[in-house]
């Protein structure tokens, strides 16, 4: 029995020491990294019910404003849904808006509703056009003059925390008479 007891604290000692090549506060240091990242692991998991569906973006109008300068400016309304049966809390919104393929607006938007469990909200936005990034459209529309041109809006919707952003690509047309 006494040898058994020498054996644990002898055991004990080294591991405490570090001899033996035995390093009991970086094994100590890793059992907590590793206990750290599972937690978060589970959290994030827990954090979004399984029936969890991604919410819908949709761009409702998307038209040209009267200017009083050199730069057009445009109003973008989306139409954000959420199937789910918890609030939609958006933190920020940030967009890129191509024309005829050159990409004219890069904004961001933080003032954007909670949407409400099985609700819908509108968020409009206004952007103005850079003169310098317009060039190369303008000549473009000075060759070909047109009635309509072709965009393409991409948005991330980030729901802050663990949550994944919300990705949106919408193409479509806009008519000028």
């Amino acid at each position: 029995m006494g040898s058994v007891v020498f054996r644990i604290n002898l055991s004990i000692f080294l591991l405490k020491s570090g001899a033996a090549g035995y390093n009991y506060p970086m094994q100590k240091l890793i059992f907590r990294c590793l206990a750290i990242s599972f937690f978060f692991y589970l959290s994030s998991c827990s954090n979004q019910p399984r029936d969890y569906e991604i919410p819908t973006v949709d761009v409702y109008s998307f038209k040209a404003l009267p200017t009083t300068g050199l730069a057009p400016e445009f109003e973008i309304g989306l139409r954000i849904i959420n199937p789910n049966r918890t609030p939609l809390e958006l933190t920020g919104l940030s967009y890129s808006i191509y024309i005829e393929g050159h990409k004219l607006i890069t904004g961001v938007s933080n003032t954007l509703p909670v949407i409400g469990p099985y609700g819908q909200d509108k968020v409009t936005l206004l952007a103005t056009t850079n003169l310098f990034s317009s060039l190369s459209l303008l000549a473009d529309l000075l060759k070909q003059p047109r009635d309509a041109f072709g965009y393409r809006f991409e948005a991330k919707l980030d729901q802050g925390g663990v949550n994944s952003d919300i990705h949106v690509v919408k193409k479509g047309e806009v008519k000028l008479r």
